[in-house]
């Protein structure tokens, strides 16, 4: 079996290039997370505004509905909260969400589930327009 061996003219532009192609990859997850994240906090806060009109005897049936998932959501982030403080976190909490997929369990908040790209989201707003 022959073995091909290519070389590269410019190795230390070819490491750049990829260095540079990591950064921007992570990037975008991380404005993956921020968006996600803010979308959480905002409906979090119409939670609470919901559950004070609940207390005053205000709330309609359908916003109830929406506050208590909402509040399971919270509950879901929570639960995720735990396997993060756990040794070996970028390892185990893969690993959950695969174990929880498999089983039939959604263990991922629904603002990080359906955060996955932007563009789906700003399609979906302009095809209900």
């Amino acid at each position: 079996m022959k073995v091909w061996v290519h070389f590269v003219r410019a190795p230390i532009r070819v490491v750049q290039i990829s260095r540079k192609r990591s950064t921007i990859r992570l990037k975008r997850q991380m404005v993956r997370v921020k968006i996600a994240l803010a979308q959480e906090k905002t409906e979090t806060k119409e939670m609470l505004v919901i559950y004070r009109k609940y207390t005053q005897g205000n709330a309609s049936e359908a916003e109830m509905k929406m506050a208590n998932k909402q509040f399971l959501d919270v509950l879901k982030g929570l639960g995720l909260g735990v396997f993060v403080v756990l040794p070996f976190a970028p390892i185990t909490i893969p690993v959950m969400i695969k174990v929880g997929r498999w089983v039939g369990v959604d263990i991922i908040p629904s603002s990080f589930s359906s955060a996955k790209l932007p563009r789906q989201q700003q399609q979906k707003t302009q095809e209900k327009s």
